[in-house]
Order: C-alpha cells, then structure tokens, then sequence
C-alpha cells in the first residue's frame, strides 16, 4: 500500500513539472491594450487615493495643531498636496478606425443589392 501511494506521488508530481515549463501564446494586440489600459487605470486610481490620503492628513495636522496648543505649524514644509485631474484614456483617440469612419447601412435595408439572373 505504501508504494502505491509513493508511485501515485511521484507520476502526479511529475506532470506537475512537466506542465510548469509549458508557454503560453503571446497576447495579442487587442490583449496588450486591454493590459495597458488596466495598468493605466490602476495608476490613475493609485494618484488619486495618494491624494486624498494626503488631503486626510492635512486635515488632521491642522485639527492637531488647533486643539493641543502646539507652536502653530509644523517645523518641517511639505510640498501641497496635488489634484491628479480626471482619467484620460491615451488609447481613446488612437482606437477609432475604419469601421469607425463608415456609415450604418439604413434598418432593415441590405448592405448591398441583391445579384439578378
């Protein structure tokens, strides 16, 4: 019984391996954008959570320096805190392709005319 359990160990453990050096296919470009505008997403979302974080600890020092009778400002300067602005997709503009710039074909009417014999 003991080697069973050692020989089912061994082959499990030996696909394993065998699928961790498998390669995956390179993304493709609609894949890359999509990755690039998460990341950029992310980013965005990161600026604007050091912002508010920094306006919280403004605030804070300012009620500090208010209720405990301290010298009145810090002795260390800190650089104000900086509004990154609204999310712009840098990809917005460059997506718009042909099938952009062609009309919608009327409802219920065919793209092309019907072939006569």
């Amino acid at each position: 019984m003991n080697i069973l359990k050692f020989t089912s160990a061994a082959f499990a453990l030996s696909l394993t391996c065998g699928l961790s050096f498998a390669k995956l296919p390179a993304p493709t470009p609609e894949a890359q954008a999509t990755a690039a505008a998460a990341k950029e997403k992310a980013a965005s979302g990161d600026k604007v959570s050091a912002y508010k974080l920094c306006l919280a600890q403004n605030k804070t020092a300012s009620h500090y320096f208010k209720t405990k009778n301290a010298s009145g400002k810090p002795s260390v300067e800190t650089p104000p805190c900086t509004d990154p602005g609204p999310l712009v997709a840098a990809q917005a503009a460059a997506n718009v392709g042909v099938a952009d710039s062609k009309p919608v074909p009327a409802a219920g009417k065919p793209a092309t005319p019907p072939a006569k014999k």
